[in-house]
């Protein structure tokens, strides 16, 4: 009884209620910091040790091999048991444990082999080529996230629609490497859930098996599960099992994986939930911290519905500064954290949010310039990303062609038909004649043809593109080195290619701010040629992606997208880039549901804060190179004046606007007499009695006609005359 009530103490009433449920499926509705992953231990420890189940009669389904490293631990340490028997693991790892035991009744060898997604590529693209299907048409990415967003939906070749030529097409290479698979005794990750749910599903002895040795399913994180894994769930709860789905709604941010948030509703209905307990205490944040997360979420419709609270008292108020560009922004935050730093803040403890990779690039200068280390979470630092490395190679054979390792790593990407044997035999000539790779090249096949396969191609590749780099600008230089190399095109025909495109396109910012010298470019003196900028440029990237990143253990900033930081905490945190198009994502006005899951974002994002939220905009951005004038992110509207403390702005009227839309780009066209005649400034915040608040993009005509163009964001773009337009500065 002792143990008993050590398993129970210092958990909240709504804990101990999640915890000591009797035998009845369930949804615990977890609010972020509310103490999920401890009532899902704590309610396995309780199961066992008031003697309801055996650890092997249980089956709890986890995200991550880390989750389910975490849980074992803590079960462990509560329970004097043997935990390797039990059933603990990823939606992945307990089907592959299933069908290793019932391999013949799921017409796989004993010893199937998994396929990475690496692999899977190479097995599409060797069919692909026995099939004699043409690369570019399909590109083998895309067939790749075809075959497995239709296996995510439980669907096999036979399954799938096919209204035209194109789609019939990718459906027989679906069904051609359904067959290799087979014929090979592998199977992807995809497979290895789809497989075991029509096993299940077809044998009904073997189900029957699993149903009534599983009393107890528990299932963290539910809300992120696709529509394949809800439904392998219900099969393998028979009609008395019991499933314990612990899960919130509001942050459920992986939509773009397949993620179904529609599934805890599914839940709710199909098992008969009498009981929702909702864990609303949170014990991470202060209470102006989560207010403000629970008012910029309640504008979600559908929701199951909770409302965080804290007893740790009000706390700081959120701070919020508007930048006047994206440099003030970066500068701000650097200010702010060596001040932190000297009042005894561990730098380990600050956290560095964006929602896209690309947003990364100016954050990162600023603090290589002022010294202070920083590591890049779950991802790399942007001078070391893979793409960046691509077009930067490009970049280093327009200056110098000789340059080998920049040759080598581009000279099949993207894939030109050089294979690894023709490869050899260029360094092996280089080596005989004592000459650069590009030199053996040039002497194997001339000057190259435009537009051939193999290392032909790729000579006239790079002559072509050393001609037309001849006297244009550096920006301009990096937009020929990412479109003319075809790692555009690349990488818009892969389905997660988005934040490498954007990527590239920052990089063609970063030029233009090395060009205007606001990377302490000092050298760059008058007369300087294009070319000699190149090489500083190129000589800058290497300097900034070969340092600062901290190492190992050291006590260092963390910078990382919001979907990267989903289950961390901080004692600080700065969210930056908070405009219309930035977050919310202009992608997501083109989306169903788009919209309310870049709330969600923005709510995962709040509550990773324990002290200290800053949040900040910029009222001018360059973005791919151009200048934008931005409008300040709807969210922030959406939180109460009363929790904000206003660094540098006063308090706008509420407008009720519903933004959409990114502003327009100012025109290249406008002329010093019209900007001097202009009573508006470009970027200037306006009201109007009709369209509401916005903020001036453009203008034309000359003094006695002259039109103003406004971003009245869910009113869109307009043009008002400027005689008549009645503006009002905010």
């Amino acid at each position: 009884m002792e143990n008993q009530s050590n398993l129970l103490a210092d958990l909240n009433n709504k804990q101990l209620e999640a915890v000591t449920l009797p035998h009845q499926s369930a949804l615990i509705l977890a609010g972020a910091g509310s103490g999920k992953t401890r009532v899902l231990t704590a309610r396995i420890a309780w199961l066992i040790q008031t003697g309801q189940v055996s650890p092997t009669g249980l089956l709890a389904v986890t995200f991550t091999n880390k989750a389910a490293k975490e849980m074992l631990t803590r079960i462990t340490a509560s329970l004097p048991i043997n935990t390797r028997g039990m059933w603990v693991g990823t939606f992945h790892g307990l089907c592959n444990r299933l069908l290793r035991a019932h391999h013949r009744e799921a017409g796989l060898p004993a010893s199937f082999q998994i396929l990475d997604i690496a692999d899977q590529l190479s097995v599409i693209k060797r069919l692909m080529k026995l099939m004699n299907v043409d690369d570019e048409k399909f590109p083998p990415k895309q067939v790749q996230n075809f075959i497995n967003g239709c296996k995510d939906e439980g669907m096999r070749a036979n399954k799938v629609e096919a209204y035209d030529a194109h789609s019939q097409k990718m459906r027989e290479i679906f069904e051609e490497y359904d067959k290799q698979c087979q014929r090979d005794g592998v199977a992807d990750f995809a497979e290895l859930l789809l497989r075991c749910y029509e096993l299940l599903e077809r044998d009904a002895n073997i189900r029957q098996h699993y149903q009534s040795r599983f009393k107890y399913i528990l299932v963290d994180e539910f809300q992120d599960t696709n529509r394949l894994q809800y439904l392998w769930l219900k099969l393998l709860a028979g009609p008395d099992n019991c499933m314990f789905a612990v899960g919130d709604d509001d942050q459920s941010i992986y939509g773009f994986r397949g993620a179904r948030v529609g599934n805890m509703r599914d839940f709710e209905k199909d098992f008969q939930i009498q009981h929702i307990v909702k864990l609303e205490e949170n014990y991470r944040s202060h209470s102006n911290i989560l207010d403000a997360a629970n008012a910029i979420i309640s504008h979600n419709t559908n929701r199951l519905g909770k409302n965080l609270w804290t007893s740790a008292g009000a706390g700081e108020p959120v701070r919020l500064y508007d930048a006047y560009n994206d440099n003030d922004e970066a500068q701000f935050i650097v200010d702010e954290i060596k001040m932190l730093h000297c009042e005894g803040t561990s730098l380990g403890e600050i956290a560095l949010l964006y929602r896209s990779n690309a947003q990364s690039r100016i954050l990162e200068h600023a603090l290589f310039s002022a010294n202070l280390p920083y590591r890049v979470y779950g991802g790399l630092r942007f001078f070391e990303r893979a793409e960046i490395k691509h077009a930067l190679a490009y970049m280093r054979l327009i200056a110098n062609a000789n340059d080998d390792t920049a040759l080598l790593r581009v000279i099949n990407f993207p894939a030109r038909g050089i294979g690894a044997r023709s490869l050899e035999q260029l360094q092996e000539t280089a080596r005989a004649e004592n000459c650069s790779i590009w030199q053996a090249a040039i002497n194997k096949v001339g000057n190259g043809k435009l537009g051939a396969k193999g290392i032909e191609g790729f000579v006239a590749l790079i002559r072509q593109m050393v001609d037309q780099a001849y006297g244009i600008s550096l920006a301009e230089m990096t937009e020929l080195a990412t479109s003319l190399s075809g790692l555009m095109a690349h990488y818009e025909n892969d389905k997660e290619g988005e934040d490498r495109i954007e990527n590239l396109k920052e990089l063609v910012t970063a030029a233009v701010s090395f060009t205007n010298q606001d990377f302490g470019n000092h050298n760059n003196v008058d007369g300087e040629t294009e070319q000699d900028l190149l090489t500083q440029f190129l000589s800058h990237a290497s300097l900034e992606a070969g340092e600062h990143q901290a190492d190992v253990g050291k006590e260092a900033l963390q910078l990382m997208t919001v979907h990267a930081s989903k289950g961390l905490e901080f004692k600080v945190v700065f969210i930056s880039g908070l405009e219309e198009g930035l977050c919310p994502h202009e992608q997501s006005m083109y989306e169903t549901q788009g919209l309310e899951e870049e709330r969600r974002l923005m709510y995962v994002a709040v509550t990773r804060a324990r002290q200290r939220l800053y949040l900040s905009h910029a009222q001018s951005r360059m973005l791919h190179g151009k200048v934008r004038y931005g409008i300040a992110s709807r969210f922030l509207d959406e939180i109460p004046e009363a929790l904000l403390k206003r660094l540098n702005s006063k308090p706008v009227a509420k407008s009720g606007r519903d933004y959409n839309a990114m502003p327009a780009i100012m025109s290249a066209q406008q002329s010093v007499s019209q900007k001097n005649a202009m009573p508006w400034k470009i970027g200037q915040q306006v009201a109007h009695a009709k369209f509401g608040n916005g903020v001036v993009v453009s203008y034309e005509g000359n003094a006695n006609d002259m039109r103003v163009q406004v971003n009245f964001g869910h009113q869109g773009l307009k043009w008002l005359a400027m005689e008549f337009a009645k503006l009002t500065p905010i």
